[in-house]
């Protein structure tokens, strides 16, 4: 099993109350499978993807990738995990503003002091597989929206991670364009074998992904395949 989820609880103070986002969540998703996660706002759907991604801790419960318990890991052991075995992909991109595409796709394995021409080979290969490679050079205020987000792709890619977290990926893009990133997630989960889980609101989004988890009030509600 790819991911493992168990009786996953995350509480925050607020003032003299105290919220639940998760109670008891539990969950097994395979290699292979792109999985959307949908719920109404505070239903603790970003939540439970933060903490797949260890960026940030459960209050109780084990978030077991690959048979790691990367719950249980130090600031640092967990930093260099996700570098290495996570891709993200976020609404607004995330792409630092004075590097061209090609150097933000190299990002995260420059962290890892990898030399860029080590890395350039796989990062133009990625680029052309998202119809960018003659933009490569362009920094991300040249680049539009649809274009800024397969940069972000390509850079979730880079480190051939075992796992890809999408946070709301096309809400900050128009229909048509938000549609063309979404059939690309779904066809690259299809030809590459790699897990995909997404958070979104939208269900035509969600019924892109082969499988669908409802979260409300912080309780899985159903999982289904779609």
């Amino acid at each position: 099993m790819l991911l493992e989820v168990k009786s996953l609880e995350k509480s925050y103070t607020r003032g003299e109350e105290t919220v639940h986002a998760l109670r008891g969540v539990s969950v097994e998703i395979p290699d292979g499978q792109f999985v959307s996660i949908m719920g109404p706002s505070g239903s603790g759907k970003s939540t439970l993807l933060h903490l797949m991604g260890g960026l940030d801790r459960p209050s109780k419960g084990e978030v077991i990738l690959r048979g790691q318990n990367i719950a249980g890991m130090k600031d640092a052991e967990l930093s260099l995990f996700r570098r290495q075995k996570l891709g993200f992909i976020f609404q607004f991109f995330n792409l630092l503003p004075t590097l061209s595409a090609l150097e933000n796709v190299c990002l995260p394995r420059l962290l890892g002091n990898e030399s860029i021409k080590k890395i350039e080979p796989r990062a133009k290969e990625l680029l052309e597989m998202m119809g960018l490679l003659h933009r490569m050079n362009h920094k991300p205020d040249q680049l539009s929206g649809g274009e800024m987000q397969r940069v972000a792709i390509a850079r979730a890619l880079i480190s051939d991670p075992l796992l890809i977290l999408a946070d709301e990926p096309t809400g900050n893009l128009d229909t048509k364009t938000g549609e063309s990133i979404l059939g690309l997630l779904r066809d690259m989960c299809k030809s590459t074998g790699k897990t995909i889980v997404m958070v979104t609101h939208d269900p035509k989004a969600a019924s892109y992904g082969n499988r669908l988890l409802k979260l409300r009030d912080g309780v899985l509600e159903s999982d289904e395949t779609v």
